[in-house]
C-alpha cells in the first residue's frame, strides 16, 4: 500500500510541475486573453490552492496507510 502512495504522489508532483511550466510559458490562455504577469500570478494561485488540497488528501491517506501498517504488525 505504501508503494501505491509513493507512485500516486510522484504522479501528482509531475502533473503539478507540468501544469506550472505550461502556465509559465503560455502566451495566450484558453479564452484568448494575453497572459500578463498578474494573470499568471492568479493562475499560479489557483494551482497552489489545488496543490494544497491534493497535499492534504495525500497526507490523510498516508496517515491511514501507516496506521493500518502498524496495526497489522502487532
Amino acid at each position: 500500500m505504501m508503494k501505491l502512495w509513493w507512485v500516486t504522489s510522484l504522479l501528482w508532483l509531475a502533473l503539478f510541475g507540468a501544469t506550472a511550466v505550461f502556465i509559465a510559458v503560455r502566451e495566450v490562455d484558453g479564452a484568448g486573453a494575453v497572459q500578463t504577469p498578474e494573470l499568471r500570478l492568479i493562475a499560479f494561485a489557483v494551482l497552489g490552492v489545488a496543490f494544497v488540497f491534493v497535499l492534504l488528501c495525500q497526507l490523510v491517506f498516508l496517515y491511514f496507510v501507516r496506521k493500518s501498517k502498524a496495526a497489522s504488525n502487532q
